[in-house]
């Protein structure tokens, strides 16, 4: 099986090396990771300016890299549309953090995947807690018996998943609300976001958010579709 791997913490980030050391086990590896931390950049590209690419060696002689200096999303698009890279499937990781509810559509992490669907290509996210990488690095092989066993990508184009410390088993999850917000510190002329998490505690397993928070793993099917169905039938009337 061929992978493109990604992340949005940069290409010398922890998560990275022990996503790419699991997927050479399984299959032929190449990398596109953002040269410096991406977080928060989405499915952003850069189309004013040109930026730096650099073949590295950071995980062997047998994987292929590039460092890209440009956001994750950039990464899938030099890979596939400037190097001809095709892989059977992306995979954007291991995040440091949870990547859940609304709040997705701000990850970098996911933004790849978004941007290979885009392309035609099928993607795993992954995530995890900020304290380690154990339990993701312990729980990868579960999480990819799972999906593979479902045929979740017959179904859908991208998956995205979620890690917690001690996890248990794995849940099939929607998408739930944002719980992650910005407060705005002022000193003198500059602006100082500070994220704040707004989990109020409940247990809704059906969802990423509660299902994750309540110590499951979550899989999240997740559609790059734009497109409100319902309303478009009602107007086309």
């Amino acid at each position: 099986m061929r992978f493109l791997i990604t992340n949005d913490d940069g290409i010398n980030a922890e998560g990275i090396k022990h996503l790419v050391e699991w997927a050479k086990t399984k299959g032929k590896v190449t990398v596109f990771a953002p040269k410096v931390e991406q977080s928060g950049k989405g499915q952003s590209i850069e189309i004013h300016k040109g930026y730096e690419f650099k073949k590295v060696d950071t995980f062997g002689s047998d994987v292929t890299a590039y460092s890209i200096d440009s956001t994750p999303a950039d990464c899938i698009r030099v890979a596939i549309l400037g190097f001809g890279v095709k892989p059977d499937l992306i995979i954007s990781g291991i995040n440091r953090g949870f990547n859940v509810g609304e709040d997705i559509k701000y990850s970098g992490t996911a933004g790849a995947c978004f941007e290979g669907a885009h392309l035609g290509f099928k993607a795993l996210a992954i995530s995890t807690h900020v304290n380690s990488f154990e339990d993701a690095k312990a729980n990868l092989d579960r999480v990819w018996d799972f999906v593979s066993n479902q045929k979740a990508f017959e179904h859908t184009d991208i998956v995205n998943v979620n890690i917690p410390e001690n996890p248990k088993e794995i849940l099939v999850t929607k998408v739930g609300e944002a719980i992650y917000g910005d407060k705005f510190d002022f000193d003198n002329d500059f602006i100082i976001p500070v994220l704040v998490c707004y989990y109020d505690g409940t247990a809704d397993l059906e969802k990423d958010t509660d299902a994750t928070m309540n110590g499951y793993i979550s899989i999240s099917p997740v559609t790059r579709e734009l497109t409100e169905n319902k309303a478009y039938e009602l107007l086309k009337k």
